[in-house]
């Protein structure tokens, strides 16, 4: 990797992985639309750095501008975060999830691939990694762990998106012989991600004693990933991952949802009677788990964090990040669970 394009750069995984690899000898150009989710505030701590170019309000169903960038920064290496990424808005807007997540990434794939090969050398030194998730496996019983050969069974616009998002990665791999990659991660958390997804949502709704929304009976599981730790498998991947292959990468914390906001909120000495169980979203998946044993035994890759050390340094985190956070929670979102999920 000698220069790589980032999209979605500037949202939770995106601008955490651009953190951990500054300092690697590498040019970075991040491609970001700045959606409601994508902030560069996230990465005002990089800014001017030589080995970072922002290419803002860009986007990556924009064909044109993408070749021009493919060109003129001599990309070698794509990491395609770019997605809209939340179920409940995919319930109420699917039409966005299916531009974005399936036509922008094969908009990318379709240029990259006339770029790479009008170049002597080809597809030689060049790699696509497509960042999916656990979502496209459906969901588990109470037993039993996703593999990279569980057959794909989506159940919200958001996964379908996803997974037809894959599918068009493994197609050009398989047609064009086209250098890429999917990886597959469990839930992450860890700092800035955007309060509307679980732990910082909660985190934000107990720091200012609010009612924390849980859905249905609060038992649903997830799989839980700190962000470090999906950073390193992605730079492990790109290093030494096998193109056409897919790999899955957990934490190896499964929690239920309640029992997060009751942990979330021992640690902020905020009472339980907080908690406030509200009805169900539809096609809510019961359990995601991730085997990540492949990335174990083929790239020696393991997470570092367990999940109560890491949500400690996350609610630490977001109570140091005060201002950041009260930024982006005062934006027109964050009424969005009052407005649909009943949660007021």
């Amino acid at each position: 990797m000698k220069n790589i394009l980032v999209t979605g750069g500037c949202g939770f995984i995106g601008s955490n992985f651009i953190r951990n690899i500054i300092d690697k000898d590498i040019f970075i150009f991040n491609l970001d639309k700045l959606t409601y989710a994508g902030n560069p505030e996230n990465l005002t701590d990089i800014e001017g750095r030589k080995e970072y170019k922002p290419l803002y309000k860009k986007d990556i169903c924009d064909s044109d501008y993408v070749a021009r960038v493919m060109d003129e920064y001599k990309i070698d290496t794509i990491v395609n975060f770019a997605a809209e990424s939340h179920v409940d808005r995919s319930i109420l807007g699917p039409e966005i999830f299916t531009t974005t997540n399936v036509l922008g990434t094969q908009k990318l794939l379709d240029v990259s691939k006339n770029y790479w090969t009008s170049l002597p050398e080809g597809y030689k030194g060049k790699r696509f990694l497509q960042i999916s998730t656990d979502e496209v496996y459906g969901s588990l019983p109470k037993t039993g762990k996703f593999k990279e050969t569980t057959p794909l069974s989506p159940n919200s616009p958001y996964s379908a998106s996803k997974a037809a998002a894959d599918m068009m990665v493994r197609a050009y791999f398989h047609t064009f012989g086209y250098p890429s990659i999917i990886s597959r991660c469990s839930n992450n958390y860890g700092p800035y991600q955007f309060p509307e997804k679980l732990i910082p949502l909660m985190i934000w709704k107990a720091m200012n004693d609010q009612r924390l929304p849980i859905y249905g009976d609060g038992l649903n599981v997830r799989d839980w990933l700190h962000v470090n730790d999906h950073c390193s498998a992605i730079e492990t991947i790109l290093k030494k991952g096998k193109n056409g292959e897919v790999y899955n990468i957990g934490g190896n914390n499964e929690w239920p949802n309640i029992k997060v906001a009751k942990r979330i909120l021992l640690e902020l000495g905020k009472p339980e009677d907080l908690i406030m169980m509200v009805k169900d979203r539809p096609g809510h998946d019961r359990r995601y788990a991730m085997d990540a044993g492949k990335i174990r035994r083929e790239l020696k890759w393991k997470p570092k964090y367990t999940f109560e050390k890491g949500l400690k340094d996350t609610i630490r985190w977001y109570l140091g990040h005060k201002d950041w956070l009260k930024n982006v929670i005062n934006q027109e979102y964050l009424s969005y669970y009052d407005k649909n999920y009943n949660s007021k």
